[in-house]
């Protein structure tokens, strides 16, 4: 049984770890009010920058002579994976569940005799994943040392895949990250960005059509490259306010259950307390009668 000085730095120890977790947990609110206000706001761009892609790839005609972005190599043997977590941890379940849905995926591709590469971004990502998956691991890359992070970001992660597809390195691009709902609940999310998933459209989106100008090549040269920055920057900014959701939810139930154990402890460290004064107590009469 403890003693009853174990017992008061075990009491002092949680207290201090509380006052630490409700610190945490009123920084990350801090921080959620701005990072879900940019998600929602970007939201709209990147959903129509998708849907706009997706449209003129069901326009096409003649896929031969389409852009290789736009309509992908034609083959499905070499997926890219771009798994998207933080570099930051005690945020819950945040970075496990992008990884889990991520590794959901890759057993679904292996099973099936294709190639697997991924490209992490951020550290939690590759620490889950280098154990199982490290030999398919292309490239890491993480943002640390910044605080925010900007389109320019999005922008270099968006031009590597960009090289690796001109170098014919694979045939399918996907991306995961997870998509804010609200405080309580994060959605992970798998986007495909090369080649533009077709989706079921309703009659009028059937007719939709665009007029180019100027030529229709010169657009799609620059459109395609910015709609994959779009999207890893729209997973950013997802990704940002999940992790300020799903910390201060993990930091407010690591208050609560600190709270409870030091009630706990405290309860027993009275009772202890008691105990030994009763024992000196004991001693003391037990000594006086025998004199």
């Amino acid at each position: 049984m403890p003693s009853l000085d174990d017992l008061r730095k075990r009491i002092a120890s949680v207290k201090s770890t509380q006052k630490i977790t409700k610190a945490m947990k009123m920084v990350a609110a801090a921080k959620l009010r701005k990072a879900q206000e940019m998600a929602e706001k970007g939201r709209p761009f990147s959903d129509k920058m998708d849907v706009i892609i997706q449209n003129l790839s069901k326009a096409i005609n003649d896929p031969l002579n389409a852009p290789r972005l736009l309509v992908g190599t034609g083959e499905d043997k070499v997926h890219l994976c771009i798994v998207m977590t933080a570099d930051r941890g005690l945020c819950g379940g945040f970075n496990t569940n992008i990884v889990k849905q991520a590794k959901n995926y890759f057993n679904k591709i292996l099973k099936g005799s294709k190639t697997l590469k991924i490209i992490t971004v951020g550290t939690k990502g590759l620490d889950q994943l280098k154990r199982d998956y490290g030999k398919y691991i292309i490239k890491k890359i993480n943002f640390k040392d910044k605080k925010k992070l900007s389109f320019k970001d999005a922008e270099t992660i968006g031009n590597e895949i960009v090289k690796l597809f001109k170098n014919k390195e694979f045939d399918k691009c996907i991306i995961f990250f997870n998509k804010f709902k609200n405080v309580m609940t994060q959605v992970p999310q798998t986007q495909q960005v090369i080649p533009a998933k077709k989706e079921e459209q309703s009659e009028q989106e059937e007719h939709t059509s665009y007029e180019f100008e100027p030529e229709e090549d010169e657009i799609l040269e620059d459109l395609l490259p910015k709609n994959i920055s779009t999207q890893i920057y729209k997973g950013f900014l997802e990704n940002s306010a999940s992790e300020q959701g799903s910390r201060m939810t993990a930091m407010d139930n690591a208050t609560r259950n600190a709270g409870d154990l030091v009630e706990k402890l405290t309860i027993n460290y009275n009772r202890s307390r008691q105990a030994a004064i009763t024992k000196e107590l004991i001693e003391i009469i037990s000594g006086a009668e025998s004199l």
